[in-house]
């Protein structure tokens, strides 16, 4: 019973922040909309800032279960891993809304209650593509090209950059049928040979 209430503030607070926004959303609307008591609330969730951080935690858990299959799926071969992997999530985090929240946030004030978590779950991100550019490595798809870090440092500077411009001013949408085309321009510097990158 206590997970089943847990589970119903959680949806009502996602759709709530998704709408509305963090700042313009109250744990009493959410307590309304639940149809629970504002203790109840309280009891799961000792304040409004730690509920956004589950609803938030719970948009990177799909993310990450969509990203593990591609890390540890056996039927493509590193460049088709890399290429799936920058594709799902960016295809995932445009519609995670609340993720979107705290990019707003980051351009007018931070959700510094956030920063442990994203900065977990970037770690987390970069350990898979360090994974599959090892992998590619070793298989002859990528050169070796040193500190493997360096380069997921330079592949991650361009995907916070591009989340701005893609979730915030909305342009996702009308880029989205060109990603892949850059996503092979990004690889094309690290590919053992044009082959291998064409398959």
């Amino acid at each position: 019973m206590k997970e089943k209430t847990r589970r119903k503030i959680l949806e009502v607070a996602a759709s709530l922040f998704a709408q509305y926004g963090f700042h313009k959303t109250s744990m009493d609307e959410i307590a309304r909309v639940a149809r629970k008591a504002k203790g109840s609330l309280y009891y799961h969730f000792t304040s409004k800032e730690e509920l956004f951080t589950e609803v938030v935690s719970q948009e990177f858990e799909k993310l990450k279960a969509e990203l593990v299959k591609i890390v540890e799926s056996d039927k493509l071969n590193p460049i088709e891993k890399t290429t799936s992997f920058l594709l799902k999530r960016n295809q995932m985090l445009a519609t995670s809304p609340n993720y979107h929240e705290t990019l707003k946030a980051d351009l007018y004030e931070r959700f510094e209650f956030l920063d442990t978590l994203r900065k977990k779950h970037d770690e987390w991100e970069k350990g898979q593509m360090e994974k599959i550019l090892n992998e590619g490595i070793e298989k002859g798809y990528y050169r070796d090209m040193g500190d493997v870090k360096i380069i997921l440092d330079v592949f991650y500077m361009i995907l916070k950059g591009l989340e701005i411009p893609f979730f915030i001013q909305k342009q996702y949408i009308a880029l989205r049928p060109h990603l892949k085309g850059m996503v092979g321009i990004m690889l094309r510097g690290i590919a053992a040979s044009p082959e291998k990158l064409l398959g």
